[in-house]
């Protein structure tokens, strides 16, 4: 498909951008766009069959010697046409770019609405191609089945297996399928809990993962560094939990925030300093909060924190909307415009802050 020449001049590009800095990584990044927009009419001539026959001729490529650098050009091509027809949706030059440094493990920064599960499609594919699988992890279950759902539409009209895990599989066959797929959606927690429990299995066969060689993580920022303070535990020796949960409410309210504790509204996350975690040792009597696994007192901790700064909230809302609904329900009302006496007008409902800007990125373990 591509000649010699035109093969050996893209792969030193790639050297270069690998060795020089972040401002010339962009500039060269954008180099390597021209040669995919020149596939676009060769690709658009093909019919949905040979756009699809192309995976298999990758895989060839592949098993030939050739490495996924090699075909990073062509795979693009393709995938930006399959998107064209599935999805109705096309990359922009700019988001081949930004498949392109996902694909070579750097961080890609993107705000909501630039389309970055769109972005994603492009070294997943690239990446499946290897045959050994690719992780796409998302913060909660909503996205990971969205993800599986409208994203694996692309993969699988070019012949990629798509999967996903979440807490609805508890069955080890159901899982072990879902991980043998090409492309696999779920959870950061629900990857970390599969990777502890086979870790702890006693049988082979009650394993379910089978690498980790490629992985995209979306909210990188999120995942790898609010949520990665809470250690994944998933077990240890019973210990008094209700004596806990007093302790550390206790604690709790010494805790001054800003000073100790750290509050994003936007996230409602509640994230201790590093003087809040020495005071909090200090009432604990103990060295080293992140120690003691088993007990986990850096969960039971943002767990007290939260309820202090969200509960109180909380219950002036409810107490609130109860006020109005029975103030309005009342026969004493005024009437509503000719609604009748039994009208409800319900106090919009406050909604719940999202993160307006979201980032992804790819691990290699």
């Amino acid at each position: 498909m591509r000649s010699t020449v035109r093969l050996s001049h893209d792969m030193g590009v790639f050297n270069k951008i690998l060795k020089v800095g972040e401002g010339k990584r962009v500039r060269q990044l954008a180099e390597l766009v021209g040669p995919i927009n020149e596939l676009s009419d060769q690709m658009a001539a093909l019919s949905d069959g040979e756009l699809r026959d192309q995976t298999d001729v990758f895989r060839k490529r592949l098993a030939d010697g050739e490495s996924l650098d090699d075909i990073l050009i062509d795979a693009f091509a393709v995938v930006r046409e399959a998107a064209s027809r599935v999805l109705g949706q096309r990359h922009y030059d700019v988001q081949l770019m930004g498949g392109m440094a996902l694909h070579f493990g750097w961080i890609a920064e993107m705000k909501t609405g630039e389309g970055k599960t769109l972005v994603s499609t492009l070294p997943v594919y690239l990446n499946a191609l290897s045959g050994n699988g690719v992780h796409v992890v998302t913060v909660n279950d909503y996205l990971a089945t969205r993800d599986a759902n409208w994203m694996g539409q692309l993969h699988r009209f070019l012949g990629l297996t798509v999967g996903r895990v979440g807490p609805d599989l508890s069955e080890f066959e159901e899982k072990r399928e879902a991980y043998n797929c090409d492309v696999t959606y779920g959870t950061n927690t629900e990857f970390g809990f599969d990777y502890l429990r086979d870790n702890m299995a006693r049988r082979r066969e009650h394993m379910v993962q089978r690498g980790h060689p490629f992985a995209i993580v979306d909210e990188v920022d999120s995942i790898l560094i609010d949520e990665a303070r809470t250690p994944l535990i998933i077990s240890g020796p019973a210990s008094d939990v209700t004596k806990l949960y007093y302790q550390f409410a206790s604690i709790a309210r010494t805790l001054v925030r800003d000073s100790d504790y750290e509050v994003d509204e936007e996230k409602m996350t509640v994230i201790p300093t590093e003087a809040g975690i020495e005071k909090v040792e200090r009432l604990l009597g103990v060295n080293n909060l992140y120690d003691a696994v088993a007990t986990n007192y850096v969960h039971q901790l943002g767990q007290a924190l939260r309820r202090r700064n969200y509960s109180t909230a909380t219950r002036s809302i409810s107490s609130t909307r109860a006020k109005s609904r029975s103030w309005t329900n009342s026969p004493a009302a005024p009437s509503t415009g000719g609604a009748g006496p039994m009208a409800c007008t319900r106090p919009s409902r406050p909604r719940n802050a999202c993160a307006s800007r979201r980032r992804t990125t790819r691990g290699r373990p």
